[in-house]
């Protein structure tokens, strides 16, 4: 089974509302108060969206911030887990006991 590409938040933000809504990123940038220059990074997939973005969003598209920090952490997570995929596999599950929680 063919997996899909891991997608960046900007590109859900370009795609689900910039374009739906006819906002140009400027428009964003001037009514959010978030530097043009971020907007421009997150969107081309090189920022993520940190806590203060995820906020002024929230409020901008009436979303919960939660919702694009969520976004922001699939998609880390994602990547993450192709990049060090080698390393992840050598890892193995500690199992605990009964006794091994018992306290000494």
């Amino acid at each position: 089974m063919e997996r899909l590409n891991n997608i960046h938040p900007g590109e859900v933000l370009n795609e689900e509302f910039l374009i739906p809504l006819n906002i140009t990123a400027y428009r964003l940038s001037k009514d959010t108060e978030i530097p043009q220059t971020r907007i421009s990074q997150i969107l081309k997939g090189n920022r993520s969206i940190t806590a203060d973005t995820a906020l002024r969003l929230g409020i901008y598209f009436g979303t919960s911030p939660k919702f694009w920090l969520g976004l922001q952490d699939d998609f880390d997570i994602e990547e993450e887990e192709k990049n060090k995929k080698e390393i992840f596999s050598r890892i193995r599950l500690i199992r605990r006991t009964t006794a091994s929680r018992q306290k000494v």
